[in-house]
């Protein structure tokens, strides 16, 4: 990113895939019509883009009018390509044409939420740190496992930006305004929004396992992050005591008082948990994310699948895109 002095103000696109985040996308670009109402003068300048030029619904099913399509000539300084329910399953040569163009034209390319995959399509994102939505990591690790792929809030390597969507959005964009234009104006923005804090991008995206969980005992915490990093391999009942300085009978005790289940049975829904992004989001086979949760053969997680969710992997299986 060049910083830039006065002069025209910086254009930005936003590539809206069916289905966006509508989140992602309003903390993507209200950042810029703040910081043009603040500094009293057009800073940033915007434009919206569709694959045809028509409306586009995102995942609330709120339908948004673009500027224009892909197929009409326009520069942009930063293009956004905004993703969301999905957006692992679009691999439409018009957008993936569209980002690979402008690329060579020195635009910096962005991608927000989803987004990613469609830069991933596009050979974007090699030999370059990319992130994504905290809950599309696995399968995006699964599918293009070459790729350098963090769980921070957003990445710039380059002329490339990734971003996790939501929230981080807001950060993104206040790191590129004061970058572009300074920290007082990036500053008053973010108190524009209320957001207390401009995150750094080394945070990472999800909120602490104590929130998540609902539990603050340490050992029960740590017993639990020791199932999380454990999916594919899964350990027994006395590893995951001895690796936290519990008995086996203490262990369950924690589970049973603090989470009305045993250590067997929350380290299973894990597992399921796990196998059901992989096989939505992903193209691995019923055997390839089988094993990648910890059983050694398809029939028996069919098996375990169909008790624990009600139905056979396959309905759960992502389509051919």
């Amino acid at each position: 990113m060049v910083m830039r002095g006065s002069g025209e103000p910086e254009q930005f696109g936003y590539l809206l895939l069916p289905s966006f985040s509508l989140m992602a996308f309003s903390s993507a670009v209200e950042p810029l019509r703040a910081a043009n109402t603040i500094a009293g003068k057009k800073l940033y300048d915007w434009t919206l883009v569709s694959m045809d030029g028509a409306a586009v619904t995102a995942s609330n099913d709120i339908d948004i009018m673009p500027d224009l399509s892909v197929a009409i000539d326009k520069r942009f300084d930063y293009l956004f390509v905004v993703g969301g329910t999905g957006a692992e399953k679009i691999k439409d040569p018009r957008a993936i044409n569209y980002v690979r163009k402008l690329s060579r034209l020195g635009t910096t390319i962005g991608a927000v939420s989803t987004a990613p995959y469609l830069l991933a399509h596009a050979g974007l994102l090699d030999n370059r740190r990319c992130t994504i939505h905290w809950e599309y990591l696995d399968g995006f690790r699964e599918d293009f496992p070459h790729l350098e792929i963090t769980d921070e809030l957003y990445e710039i390597d380059g002329g490339i930006v990734t971003c996790s969507g939501g929230t981080a959005s807001i950060d993104l964009l206040l790191h590129m305004i004061s970058h572009s234009h300074g920290h007082d104006l990036a500053t008053h923005v973010s108190d524009w929004f209320l957001h207390k804090q401009i995150r750094e991008q080394s945070e990472h995206q999800r909120m602490s396992l104590r929130f998540r969980v609902g539990v603050s005992h340490p050992k029960l915490l740590g017993a639990i992050q020791f199932m999380e990093d454990n999916l594919e391999t899964p350990l027994d009942r006395e590893e995951i005591a001895e690796a936290v300085s519990l008995s086996t009978r203490q262990l369950e005790r924690l589970f049973r008082k603090y989470l009305n289940s045993t250590p067997r049975k929350y380290y299973f829904g894990l597992r399921m948990q796990r196998a059901r992004i992989l096989l939505r989001q992903t193209s691995m086979s019923v055997l390839d994310v089988a094993l990648a949760c910890g059983f050694v053969s398809a029939s028996h997680f069919a098996k375990c699948y169909r008790e624990f969710f009600g139905h056979s992997p396959r309905r759960d299986r992502a389509p051919e895109s």
